[in-house]
């Protein structure tokens, strides 16, 4: 997002906060959110992909609401809100046929003909699900693999390279100039991640009961889609369902959580990504410490960069009545590995650990692995960081980072459990010494700072050659 962007989201989220009524107040959030997802897509080399990605994200949320639902009676509530979602898809794309620039898709909107197809082939899927539903033909395996399946085709280069020759194939596109860039969905890997919940807490009977207009606005949200954090929808329904208009200390508490996220970002993440690691200033730079301050402001850019946006979208929910978890923690400032992925990121940590990391040990420990507890870490660990770090993208580099963190982690559990079985085996003193915890701590962020230098270069052979530079191996 521009810096132009956030400050009219803010004040768009400051209006909807203002308004009298908690009705009103989620009719509007839900318009809003519609509009917006429409108003940051990025550009597409694709034609008209402007319109049709954020268009297959509102497909997908409303069939994903009818599969969790098992074929569950369509209240008028529910009716009522695709009637407005259909009419705002409609009147955007009327404006293919106006002679102006349209004021929120970047290109012209396909013709209303193909519009109106592709929403006849998805109402014939709404009720084929309502259908099967009402049979007992369980819909969330399949969505489950259809967005998994969507993940890794926008993850996987080669996937989006083949996604993108058949899309121009399709437009009338010259398919040699495919490329996996030209398939940018905004927001989707914490839409994928928000809709796997879902699923996940409906086959487990943990799923509240949502109204159509509620679950949409809960998956596309538009002060978290960009950047997060990964809300909960039982936790975010609680915000949505009471008047909580905005008050002067609330708009003086989002206002200023917002500010400090500009700030953050704008001023000081982008200031260092000017000498922060990455291939270009690689190449530029052949002295040890010179590098070692570009891996340093790497670090710090990308907290400042991450954690602003993460501000920034809490200042916005804020002053729009909603109240966002936190994502993170002070992280740089923990003396050891877990306690970081404690304060880093905590919304995905949380989602990988309730989601993968539990029941993965808990079946483990049912199996032939139960005498076994420290292989059954190690291997939650290792399949949950790896699946951390290909959240990221599918390369190799993403995958030795998420295994670089956790070999961090494994080691650090399996001295936490030697010292638990020999609790006299460090003196005292060395336990609530603030020298030793110092130390923890710059070995810590120093161990997450080289860890970055996998996730800041594009090929594994940058990143040995970046670490044999940093500690002049070879």
């Amino acid at each position: 997002m521009s810096l132009v962007q956030i400050l009219a989201l803010i004040i768009l989220a400051l209006l909807i906060g203002l308004v009298s009524t908690v009705r009103r107040r989620n009719w509007l959030l839900l318009i809003a959110s519609v509009l917006v997802i429409y108003w940051l897509q990025p550009a597409s080399a694709l034609r008209q992909f402007e319109f049709w990605l954020p268009t297959l994200t509102l497909v997908l949320t409303i069939l994903s609401w009818l599969a969790v639902r098992q074929g569950a009676k369509i209240l008028r509530e529910d009716t009522l809100t695709i009637l407005v979602i259909l009419a705002i898809v409609l009147i955007l794309s009327l404006f293919h046929y106006l002679p102006f620039e349209h004021p929120i898709l970047v290109t012209r909107p396909p013709a209303l003909v193909p519009v109106l197809i592709v929403l006849g082939v998805v109402a014939v899927l709404g009720f084929l699900i309502t259908f099967l539903g009402r049979r007992n033909v369980s819909m969330v395996d399949i969505f489950t693999i259809l967005v998994i399946l969507i993940f890794i085709g926008l993850k996987l280069d080669p996937a989006t390279k083949y996604l993108s020759s058949f899309a121009r194939e399709l437009t009338g596109q010259s398919t040699s100039l495919a490329s996996a860039l030209d398939l940018s969905w905004l927001g989707f890997s914490y839409i994928a991640f928000r809709l796997l919940h879902t699923y996940r807490d409906q086959r487990r009977g943990r799923l509240p009961e949502v109204n159509l207009r509620e679950y949409i606005t809960y998956v596309i949200f538009f002060p978290s889609l960009p950047a997060g954090p990964i809300d909960r929808i039982e936790r975010f329904i609680q915000d949505l369902r009471v008047h909580q208009r905005t008050t002067s200390t609330t708009f003086f508490m989002g206002s200023g959580r917002a500010a400090f996220g500009i700030l953050k970002k704008f001023v000081v993440a982008d200031a260092l990504a000017l000498i922060a690691l990455n291939s270009s200033n690689l190449s530029s730079v052949n002295s040890t410490p010179w590098l070692w301050l570009m891996l340093y402001s790497f670090a710090f850019m990308i907290y400042l960069d991450f954690s602003g946006y993460v501000d920034v979208a809490i200042g916005m929910g804020s002053l729009s009545g909603i109240y966002l978890p936190e994502n993170f923690d002070r992280p740089y400032l923990k003396q050891n590995i877990a306690l970081f992925w404690n304060s880093w990121h905590i919304t995905l940590a949380q989602w990988f650990r309730a989601y993968v990391f539990n029941p993965l040990t808990r079946r483990l420990r049912q199996g032939f692995l139960k005498d076994s507890p420290g292989l059954i870490i190690m291997i939650g660990q290792f399949t949950t960081m790896l699946l951390i770090g290909l959240w990221h993208g599918i390369t190799w580099n993403f995958a030795i980072w998420g295994l670089w963190h956790a070999t961090g982690l494994f080691i650090h559990n399996r001295w936490v459990y030697f010292l638990r079985s020999r609790p006299n085996f460090l003196p005292q003193f060395l336990k609530d010494n603030k020298g030793v915890q110092i130390v923890n701590t710059f070995l810590t962020f120093n161990f997450v700072a080289i860890g970055w230098v996998w996730f800041a270069l594009p090929t594994p052979e940058l990143a040995v050659q970046a670490l044999g530079d940093l500690f002049r191996i070879g």
